[in-house]
């Protein structure tokens, strides 16, 4: 994966929703063996979504990390992730599971060393964090590594028993997910989590129908998150580095998190499943929470597998938003109208990456301009709502296919 020292090129892409500033998206790209899509919502006052995507002739990296707290941890994340694993591949010898992991490892312990020194004049920093979504595809190797709850989901062609059909594109396409979210809203999680922690009765409690790890957090596994991990570091809050009084500190370590930690609650270890590509594995769909929220995996590569390539992600995205406006019982134009931060009572960010897998060798689809000569990349925006009028498309491919 040397190729990634080279990777230099960033490409953004345009508003893809009629008349809605806070969507951008790219309709469609080529990558080693297939074809990708990727579309981003804003909901949130800043952006706390962050992806990318990277390809080489011979390798493709996505990146799908969901922020809270705030949008500083997924920013790092977005920054040195890709970097780490391209580092610690070389050093090894090329992509594995295991290089993935020290990777996810190497960014958590340089995100918790940047709040451990900035802390005592940034304390919020200590409550960032972000779930992380990594796809990497090597040698026909597919890698999925998670923490927290975004999620990838495969299409898989399947044929219904006793009617096996030899042309593949009449297969019905079913989902298998490729990921565990990382949520104690999941018995098996929650499970995990008490196992862990025997001699504490509370590490998971319900409020209001909603299961959280110490009332605080639904998620798990994270990146930063540094006061329910790390807090022990920091208990002398009322005194910065210097030794002088840190008021905001003490206020940030009462009221944020005012009991005790004898050990962390959370983990930064993925989840890490490795999977041979097969003839009948069609797409997978890389996605944030916000999208899962609202679809369901069958939903999601139902609408994936009916519709045309082009502009898929932004389909997904649109269906979600149709969704969640139809829950609130409005329409969707009047989702679109609503300014961020208060888009968020009606739906989170949503992030989505379509990678589509061909199996056509080093051949490129004519009409997206394949990349198979180089390398290129995908970056979505830091903030949609920072897009200047230039950067936005007429084109609207975003109606989505929901028969």
């Amino acid at each position: 994966m040397r190729w990634l020292r080279r990777c230099c090129c960033c490409c953004f892409g345009s508003g893809g929703g009629a008349g809605d500033g806070l969507v951008w998206d790219v309709a469609l790209k080529a990558h080693a063996s297939g074809d990708y899509s990727v579309a981003v919502a804003q909901a949130n006052e800043a952006l706390e979504d962050q992806a990318q995507v990277l390809v080489s002739p011979a390798s493709t990296l996505v990146g799908v990390y969901d922020g809270h707290g705030g949008p500083e941890a997924a920013r790092f994340v977005n920054a040195r992730l890709f970097s780490l694993i391209q580092e610690f591949a070389s050093e090894n010898g090329g992509l594995s599971a295991e290089v993935i992991k020290k990777a996810f490892g190497a960014t958590e312990e340089e995100f918790l060393g940047m709040v451990a020194k900035s802390w005592p004049s940034q304390p919020r920093l200590m409550s960032v964090g972000s779930c992380c979504l990594v796809g990497a595809i090597e040698a026909g190797t597919l890698y999925v590594a998670n923490l927290g709850d975004s999620r990838a989901v495969l299409g898989r062609r399947a044929t219904a028993p006793g009617k096996a059909n030899k042309n593949h594109k009449k297969k019905r396409v079913v989902a298998e997910r490729l990921s565990r979210d990382h949520n104690v809203a999941d018995e098996s999680v929650r499970r995990e989590v008490a196992e862990m922690h025997p001699d504490d009765s509370t590490i998971v409690l319900n409020s209001h129908g909603v299961w959280r790890i110490k009332g605080i957090i639904q998620v798990s596994r994270s990146i930063g998150d540094a006061y329910l991990k790390k807090k022990p570091d920091y208990n002398n809050a009322s005194n910065n580095s210097s030794g002088s009084s840190n008021p905001a500190g003490l206020v940030m370590m009462q009221y944020i998190c005012p009991f005790p930690l004898p050990r962390p609650v959370m983990s930064a270890v993925p989840s890490i499943t490795t999977r041979r590509l097969r003839p009948g594995d069609a797409f997978v769909i890389f996605a944030s929470d916000g999208l899962w929220e609202q679809l369901s995996d069958e939903a999601a590569v139902g609408i994936v597998s009916r519709s045309p390539r082009k502009g898929v992600a932004m389909r997904l995205v649109r269906a979600a938003q149709l969704e969640a406006a139809r829950k609130k019982d409005i329409k969707y134009e009047s989702i679109a109208a609503i300014e961020k931060g208060r888009r968020r009572r009606f739906h989170d960010d949503i992030t989505v990456v379509v990678l589509f897998l061909d199996d056509r060798g080093d051949s490129r689809s004519a009409s997206t301009g394949g990349a198979a000569e180089g390398i290129d990349g995908t970056f979505a925006p830091v903030d949609v709502f920072s897009l200047g009028p230039d950067d936005h498309q007429s084109e609207d491919p975003t109606r989505p296919v929901l028969r």
